[in-house]
């Protein structure tokens, strides 16, 4: 359990920097997104390679995925609805948790977010709500942990 335990670490301090910076700015930088996918790659290959093929599969199915979203609404909308950032981190936790995992994640991350929406409409006014973007990266980081934690688990050597 202790051989994996830099790459958890480095998995959490990222994805702790990562919140911090969309709570902060609205930004999910590149200097840490990029190595939290390429961390995940790495894991897979020297810790389970025969997970390494969901791994990729995740990481481009993610990354498409959420680019879909982001142009199908900025070609109807003529504005974004999403981040190229929180497009970005989905790559990154598909590598993590491989493909088979990313419905369950987008899944959970847009309920936390759901729930906040709800949260926040029942104590400020609709207006202020919905007026101000929801940083998005969060949720997703919850999600990755809630239904993401049970494959790193699975998958230690």
């Amino acid at each position: 359990m202790l051989t994996p335990l830099p790459f958890y670490l480095l998995y959490a301090s990222l994805t702790w920097k990562l919140v911090q910076m969309d709570l902060r700015e609205g930004l999910l930088p590149d200097r840490y997104l990029c190595p939290l996918l390429w961390a995940g790659l790495l894991w897979h290959l020297c810790f389970h390679p025969a997970f390494l093929a969901s791994a990729v599969t995740g990481a481009m199915t993610g990354y498409c995925g959420f680019a879909a979203l982001y142009w199908g609404y900025r070609l109807v909308r003529r504005q974004e609805g999403l981040g190229y950032g929180d497009v970005k981190y989905l790559a990154a936790l598909g590598a993590w948790h491989g493909w088979a995992a990313l419905p369950a994640l987008v899944l959970s991350a847009a309920v936390l977010a759901a729930i906040f929406v709800l949260l926040q409409l029942r104590f400020y006014s609709r207006r202020q709500v919905l007026k101000n973007p929801l940083p998005f990266g969060p949720f997703l980081a919850e999600a990755g942990l809630l239904s993401g934690w049970q494959t790193l688990v699975s998958l230690s050597p």
